[in-house]
């Protein structure tokens, strides 16, 4: 990776300078997809996965998941070994009843002092069933 800034300074003699940064970044796990959606009507079981790959420079352990709210997902995390190395599977489950949305956030507390937390993104757009739908339009061309 390579990025550039200009710098402006109070120094008369040198006001505006460019800083580049230079390295390489690390992946320390990989969690795909990015984020969930569980999109679906309601009464439909609506679910989705998520796996997190450990990158081999920086193994860790997954003690505990927890969701920031909780209150419309429901989780399990189940971790498998892919040849020698652990690999954990999240399966989320839309626990909302009713038309609407909502988002939540899963964390991840590891054993590692690198990245002791992970976080994966949770959104849920829950619809009328389509008969339902119908029902709502026509009451309301009425």
């Amino acid at each position: 990776m390579k990025k550039s800034a200009t710098v402006v300074t109070n120094d008369p003699k040198t006001t505006e300078f460019e800083l580049t940064m230079q390295g390489e970044v690390d992946s320390f796990a990989t969690i795909t997809p990015a984020y969930l959606r569980l999109y679906g009507n309601v009464g439909e079981n609506i679910s989705g996965k998520a796996v997190i790959l450990l990158s081999e420079k920086y193994p860790f352990k997954i003690l505990e998941v927890k969701a920031q709210d909780g209150q419309n997902i429901k989780f399990n995390l189940e971790e498998d070994l892919k040849g020698n190395k652990p690999v954990y599977t999240l399966t989320v489950e839309n626990l909302m009843e009713q038309q609407g949305r909502y988002h939540d956030t899963i964390q991840f507390k590891t054993d590692s002092t690198i990245k002791p937390l992970l976080t994966l993104k949770v959104y849920g757009n829950i619809f009328e069933k389509p008969d339902e739908r119908k029902k709502t339009k026509q009451i309301q061309n009425n």
